[in-house]
C-alpha cells in the first residue's frame, strides 16, 4: 500500500509520517509539501501513486482538493488535524501519527 503524508514544507510532520511508516510490511510511504519551496512538493505523479493521501491539516486538503482534482477520483483524502506544533520524530507525532493513520490502514 502506497501512503502519501503532505504538510506544507516537507521538512517536520510529513517526512515524519513516511519516515514511520516506511518501516511497517507491505507499506510504502513518501511525503510532500503544498508549499512551492518544499523540499519534495506535492505532484500529480505522487497522488497518482498513493492509496490514500494523508493530509496534516484541513488547508493541506484544500490545496490538494483545489489542485488535483481530477486525479482524486477513487482516492482517499483524509485529514489527520495535527498542527505545525513538532519537530521531526518527535515521539508525541510519533504516536499520534501511529493511532490516527491506524483508522485507516492495517497495520501489521
Amino acid at each position: 500500500m502506497n501512503l502519501l503524508f503532505v504538510c506544507s514544507e516537507n521538512r517536520l510532520r510529513s517526512p515524519t509520517g513516511e519516515e514511520v511508516f516506511s518501516t511497517y510490511e507491505g507499506i510504502n510511504a513518501i511525503g510532500a509539501g503544498t508549499n512551492a519551496d518544499a523540499e519534495t512538493p506535492v505532484s500529480g505523479d505522487l497522488i497518482e501513486w498513493a492509496d490514500i493521501i494523508f493530509v496534516m491539516e484541513k488547508t493541506h486538503k484544500n490545496k490538494v482538493s483545489k489542485k488535483f482534482k481530477e486525479l482524486l477520483t477513487g482516492k482517499k483524502l483524509v485529514c489527520l488535524d495535527i498542527p505545525d506544533n513538532y519537530d521531526r520524530m518527535d515521539p508525541i507525532l510519533v504516536r499520534l501519527l501511529e493511532s490516527k493513520v491506524a483508522r485507516h490502514v492495517r497495520l501489521r
